[in-house]
């Protein structure tokens, strides 16, 4: 009996085994902080080349996907974990491969060997696998289809489409050893203005930024009948000036505003769809705007600071369509304010102000023009620095808690601009930007609004398969030199299209933020998914404001005016769908008032 109890005070002494998920998890994490440093050392104090820095990128970013988006993700094996961690291992690899070799290209006339072409190879289906496991199927497959279009198939039809064709070699080394295809344009962005914005978001929501936004919506419309909604949409708002991500704003938010919505009255479906709409807002909320606002700079050459500037009139009137409904809703169903009691601003101001105090920075040094990757690492800093004066001082394990977090929600974004490129780069080889704008002008006529019913509809197919970001890139290469051909501005026509592929989200199948708040709320994703689309009408609306009024290219006084009058518009808009204007309308009244909102919108032009 003595032995017998020694044992088992021997056995529980013994430190458990540490398994091998385990083991990925801790190699995971110290690797997304090794990633957070170099990209910050990169983007200050760092000398590296473009493509050295854009190659480095390519191999963490894709060394730490394949450990965190595993090939058995529910049921992993051992085996499963060792074709991980080779894959892990194989693209830091090909990136170090990438930077020794681009001496050895210039002496060979940048002519490939064997070897270097089995590592293109390997480059591209490593990143193509991994576009697969964190976007799906349909980014590599479009790649495929326009590599095998320049490759083969191109040269076998007739007509506009046609393409003569190009060496293997020339496409290995225009996709892989260049600055064009994995290391084009979007790698480059990924690498620079997006990397350090997603850093600092997830900085100072790891500082308590996420409560303090919280506290604050509720204080600003808690007291308003359907205030539980309307928080969702400020918060939302809110939280899109720093994280620009659509799901996480989601996530984040939703899991306090859903049930907060649903405790109050609304139903859970609908609780959902005001989140997931309210959170698309995310994306066009200044000064962050997602990856995309960074592509557009990068791609037209506008100032980052100019894009910003005209895009946050047409962010209000998105977030005030969706607090017409959510109100009118509310008032229609008799639902009541939030019923516990909110702090006042002040008291929610006074103890925030270390959590404000990064986001002026970031607006106020890109005001003077600092670049969007100095303004955010200094804004770090300041994060900080400022969370020391807060109850929720920031300590070493918290900043590199903030560090991992950062990388790890780089990874989805990063791997699908850096795929992306390999269909920008494949479709400007081939000239087929030109080729599909001429036919988009030819079937519209010359049209401009059918032009942009045109754009909208395959932004709509697109959004059934492509995430936002891929979804924008697709229409600007293939739809922007087309409006512009009919006399829109530059910076009008990549916001049209920007807007128009945010509806990605909130359409079925893929819409990731809808999937994120169904599962907050418990209910159907298809149903939140229909209300989503439903509130998120301002997707649709907005740029046919940009088209057709001085919202975007006019003067300040021109674009107040249009603000003013849309805002008119937009609520007589949504007072004939929802059917009622503090009292039930009939079908005629809401003709009647949807003739009106048409009608502001017409001599708004």
């Amino acid at each position: 009996m003595h032995k017998s109890t020694a044992t088992e005070n021997k056995t529980s002494e013994t430190p458990a085994r540490v398994t091998l998920s385990e083991k990925l998890q801790s190699l995971l994490y110290c690797l997304a902080i090794a990633t957070s440093l170099f990209h910050l050392w990169v983007n200050t104090f760092g000398t590296l080349s473009e493509f050295w820095r854009n190659s480095l990128h390519l191999g963490l970013l894709g060394a730490m996907g394949f450990l965190a988006y595993p090939l058995r993700p529910k049921n992993p094996s051992r085996w499963s974990s060792i074709i991980d961690i080779g894959f892990s291992t194989l693209m830091l690899v090909v990136a170090v491969y990438f930077i020794l070799a681009e001496n050895f290209l210039i002496e060979r006339n940048l002519e490939l060997t064997i070897f270097d072409s089995v590592i293109g190879i390997v480059a591209i289906v490593l990143t193509l696998e991994l576009a697969r496991r964190t976007t799906g199927v349909i980014v590599p497959l479009l790649s495929v289809f326009f590599l095998s279009y320049i490759l083969w198939w191109g040269k076998l039809i007739e007509g506009l489409f046609y393409f003569r064709g190009m060496r293997l070699n020339r496409i290995l080394y225009r996709m892989s050893f260049s600055d064009q295809g994995l290391f084009g344009i979007t790698t480059s962005i990924s690498s620079t203005s997006v990397f350090m914005f997603v850093l600092f978001a997830s900085f100072l929501l790891k500082s308590g930024g996420t409560d303090f936004i919280i506290k604050l919506s509720k204080a600003l419309t808690g007291k308003i009948a359907g205030g539980s909604a309307l928080v969702a949409v400020a918060a939302s708002g809110l939280m899109g000036t720093i994280s620009g991500s659509a799901v996480a704003n989601t996530v984040s938010t939703g899991s306090i505003t859903i049930p907060l919505m649903k405790r109050t009255g609304f139903k859970a479906d609908f609780a959902a769809g005001v989140e997931t709409a309210a959170s698309v807002g995310g994306q066009l909320m200044p000064p962050v705007m997602g990856a995309g606002a960074f592509i557009m700079s990068q791609w037209t050459g506008l100032p980052y600071q100019t894009i910003v500037s005209v895009a946050f009139l047409p962010a209000l009137m998105y977030f005030a369509t969706i607090g017409f409904y959510v109100w009118l809703e509310a008032q229609k169903n008799q639902l009541e304010a939030i019923e516990e009691t909110s702090p006042s601003i002040v008291q929610i101001i006074r103890p925030g102000i270390p959590f404000i105090l990064p986001i002026v920075v970031l607006v106020g040094l890109l005001i003077l023009g600092y670049t969007p990757t100095y303004a955010a690492g200094y804004s770090i800093l300041v994060t900080i620095v400022s969370s020391w004066l807060s109850d929720r001082p920031m300590k070493l394990k918290d900043i590199l808690d903030a560090l991992a977090i950062g990388a790890k929600n780089m990874v989805v974004t990063g791997i699908l601009l850096i795929a992306a490129g390999l269909i920008i780069g494949s479709i400007a080889t081939t000239g087929m930007s030109i080729t599909l704008s001429q036919v988009l002008i030819d079937w519209s006529g010359g049209n401009l609004l059918l032009a942009l019913i045109s754009i909208a509809l395959a932004s709509l197919v697109l959004g059934m398969g492509l995430p936002v970001t891929a979804a924008y890139i697709m229409l600007a290469v293939l739809a922007a030199p087309a409006l512009e051909n009919m006399g829109i501005s530059l910076l009008a026509a990549h916001l049209i299209i920007f807007w128009l592929s945010q509806d990605s989200n909130v359409t079925p199948p893929v819409c990731l933020a809808a999937y994120a708040a169904a599962g907050i709320a418990e209910t159907s994703p298809l149903k939140t998914a229909i209300s989503a689309w439903k509130l998120a009408k301002g997707l649709y609306i907005m740029p046919l404001l940009f088209a057709f009024t001085a919202l975007i290219d006019g003067s300040w006084s021109e674009r107040l005016v249009v603000f003013v009058f849309g805002l008119l518009g937009l609520f007589i808009l949504t007072t004939a769908i929802t059917g009622y204007c503090f009292r039930p309308l009939n079908i005629g009244s809401r003709i009647a008032l949807f003739g009106l909102s048409l009608l502001i919108f017409l001599l708004m032009q």
